[in-house]
């Protein structure tokens, strides 16, 4: 008793559906047929198990009188009952026969449940054999009093009977039992399927339930559930949960849904009517395009990474990614959520421009605003040129260092390099090269080279040599040995240096008016021209150099036997022009005496070879060409004729054309007007000077012993 009340009061009823439980009836004895006189206890339950006096009972549909929670019975017909807090019991037929032979079916009996049989006589005698049969088929037999098992039975419309065989001393016959309808209760109602949320939006988790109910009686029955999409089950398939919990509903899970119950014994199975979820779509809106890098601003070689997002809109999104101005489509991509990302691996500088993206989930693309990219590109090699006003590179020129990057995003910062020395920087706002000028010294031959930043990384040029031509300086002449008496047939060194002056350097080596030889200097420095003396060797000796950027002369070095002293000249007179200015220093009546002999000399001018010319070093003569340029000349003083006692020093000053006179006149002949000598005075030894020199008694013409003027005697001697 106690666990009838245990399940009554634990058994889930209708009231989770919102239904009040249906009560229940329990006869006692437990059969719905009996013999006419016969009582029957009908006893009224519910899960809450109420007070007595709490119940309604109704026969055949009419309200008896009867309030208690049992009563007692002996008149056939339809009876059920009810409680103030559940709905109506299922009917239970019973009836009262007064036949000799009755069928009995055991009460209450549900759906897959085990039925009694029994076949009973109003008056048992001597055993005799029962038979049992359903809708006039034989299902067995026994010969005792004892009930036959029908298993797992259903709500369905079938009649039983027995038959039994009687005799007695005349004659046999058979009885056989009004036919009997087994009232089985159902087990459980038919599921309902509901959905939580009923109408769903896409996206969202939807909870379904099949709800059914066991009756208290039958509590301990164990079910299972499954549910449906049209045909295919969901979830794992069966489950003891009557509940499936869907995570996320898109719109293409818009549907049929239905589900079913079952005992473990699959004796009883009952399906659920199909209910239609329609899952509810929201369209997109609010459509952003983010950029990363962020700001959008990237360098050349890096990845760009294009996000597209929606603040609203549910289930499959197609995002698709633009740039202005194009018609190809970037790049696709559909998924079920509110965001995307295109990755664009190593940007070019093509791929600067506005870029979108549009969403779409079939209610029409929404666009994003426009949003740049913009990229920056890192400096390339730098290309330093180096332009010069002529060929070669000469000191004095201003040359002009350009250097240029062919790509690079302005502004670009370069920077120009003399070896490892910075000469200077220069900016291009705008982008393309810079110059930078630079007024060449000796110093400036070497290794140039660039730097060009734009602030993504510096690039340096290749080195661009420059080398700086020096013109040659004034060479000097020495004679070796110096101041030692020379003897025919000695060798006497002509050294010829110029101090400054880029290599190869030529030489030229003079004897009067005869060219010596030539020498090539291939590295630069002096050279040196051996001569063997011969009867004559006095006379004026020069030589000059040339590297191509004008030739220059040394001084004269005179050397004279004549009185047995070798001296050598003064700074002033340069190569030929030396012989026609020691004419002039003559008097007149020692320039009479002498002027055969030294008229018979041809002074031979400087030589210009020139460099863009191959050197040679025959020591052959050379064709005489034009006498260059001489500088003004300073005062020569040397001994003039040693043979007149008196007469010891001549002053002499000229005055001569300048180099833009010179180069009017294609044989460089100076004219009479063009050039004088002029003649101070001349003074004479006294004899208290024990030196030998000239009187330091100024310009007094009482001193003198003879006068002259100015004689055009240079331009005669050049004459000649």
């Amino acid at each position: 008793m106690l666990l009838w009340l245990l399940l009554l009061i634990l058994a889930p009823g209708r009231e989770q559906s919102g239904l009040a439980p249906k009560a229940f009836l329990l006869l006692t004895p437990p059969w719905s047929t009996h013999f006419k006189g016969q009582k029957v206890t009908l006893k009224c339950r519910d899960s809450r198990y109420p007070a007595w006096g709490d119940v309604s009972w109704y026969y055949n549909k009419n309200l008896m009188r009867e309030e208690s929670g049992e009563i007692q019975i002996k008149k056939s017909g339809y009876y059920k009952c009810k409680t103030q807090v559940s709905s109506f019991s299922d009917p239970v037929h019973v009836e009262f026969l007064s036949d000799w032979l009755i069928l009995q079916a055991s009460h209450p009996v549900f759906e897959g449940d085990k039925v009694l049989l029994r076949c009973l006589g109003k008056e048992e005698g001597i055993p005799s054999e029962k038979i049992y049969y359903k809708d006039g088929k034989k299902l067995g037999s026994t010969y005792s009093t004892e009930a036959i098992i029908l298993n797992s039975v259903s709500l369905e419309n079938s009649k039983y009977h027995c038959t039994v065989s009687r005799k007695d001393f005349w004659s046999s016959w058979k009885e056989t039992s009004k036919p009997l309808r087994i009232q089985v209760q159902e087990l459980f109602p038919p599921p309902v399927l509901t959905a939580s949320p009923s109408q769903p939006i896409e996206g969202s988790p939807v909870a379904l339930k099949c709800e059914t109910w066991l009756p208290p009686q039958k509590s301990d029955t164990q079910l299972q559930f499954c549910f449906f999409r049209e045909d295919q089950a969901l979830g794992s398939g069966w489950s003891s949960s009557s509940e499936l919990q869907i995570s996320a509903i898109w719109s293409e899970d818009s549907s049929s849904y239905w589900c079913q119950a079952k005992t473990v014994t699959h004796s009883v199975i009952k399906r659920s009517l199909k209910s239609q979820i329609l899952v509810q779509r929201v369209p997109v809106s609010d459509v952003n395009l983010e950029i990363q890098p962020s700001g959008g601003q990237l360098i050349e070689g890096e990845n760009l990474v294009l996000i597209c997002s929606v603040a609203k809109g549910t289930g499959t999104i197609t995002f698709s990614w633009h740039r202005e101005g194009t018609i190809r489509i970037l790049g696709r991509k559909t998924q079920r959520s509110l965001s995307a990302e295109l990755r664009i691996p190593t940007v070019k500088e093509s791929d600067a421009g506005r870029y979108y993206c549009a969403a779409d989930n079939i209610h029409g693309p929404i666009l994003s605003k426009l949003t740049m990219v913009t990229l920056r590109i890192p400096m390339s090699r730098p290309v330093l040129t180096i332009r010069a006003p002529k060929a070669q590179a000469v000191v004095g020129d201003v040359v002009e260092l350009r250097c240029e990057a062919w790509r690079g995003s302005p502004p670009i910062l370069y920077q120009f390099y003399h070896e490892d020395a910075t000469l200077g920087r220069s900016s291009a706002p705008s982008g393309g090269g810079a110059s930078f000028n630079l007024s060449l010294t000796a110093e400036h031959s070497g290794n140039y080279s660039c730097e060009a930043d734009n602030g993504l990384g510096a690039q340096h040029s290749d080195r661009v040599t420059l080398n700086v031509t020096v013109p040659v300086s004034r060479p000097v002449l020495t004679l070796n040995p110096a101041g030692t008496q020379p003897v025919v047939g000695d060798v006497l060194e002509l050294r010829c240096e110029a101090q400054r002056g880029s290599p190869p350097i030529l030489y030229w080596f003079y004897h009067d008016n005869a060219t010596l030889g030539k020498i090539l200097a291939p590295f630069g420095g002096g050279t040196s021209f051996n001569l063997s003396l011969t009867a004559q060797p006095s006379g004026n000796y020069s030589c000059a150099a040339d590297n191509g950027l004008g030739i220059q002369c040394s001084e004269v070095v005179m050397l004279n036997f004549t009185g047995g002293l070798s001296t050598t000249g003064t700074p002033g007179l340069l190569c030929n022009a030396a012989l026609a200015f020691i004419l002039c220093h003559i008097p007149s009546d020692t320039l009479l005496k002498n002027s055969r002999r030294l008229l018979d000399y041809s002074p031979n001018e400087c030589q210009e070879p020139s460099l863009s010319k191959p050197f040679s070093t025959d020591t052959q003569e050379p064709t005489h060409s034009e006498l260059p340029a001489l500088m003004e000349l300073q005062p020569v003083y040397s001994n003039v004729n040693p043979g007149d006692s008196d007469l010891v020093y001549s002053q002499v000053r000229s005055t001569q054309p300048t180099k833009e006179h010179l180069a009017n006149s294609p044989r460089m002949h100076w004219e009479h007007e063009g050039s004088t000598v002029i003649y101070s005075e001349v003074k004479k030894t006294h004899p208290d000077d024990s030196a030998g020199q000239a009187s330091s008694g100024g310009w007094a013409h009482e001193d003198a012993t003879e006068s002259y003027e100015n004689v055009p005697c240079a331009s005669m001697a050049l004459d000649h």
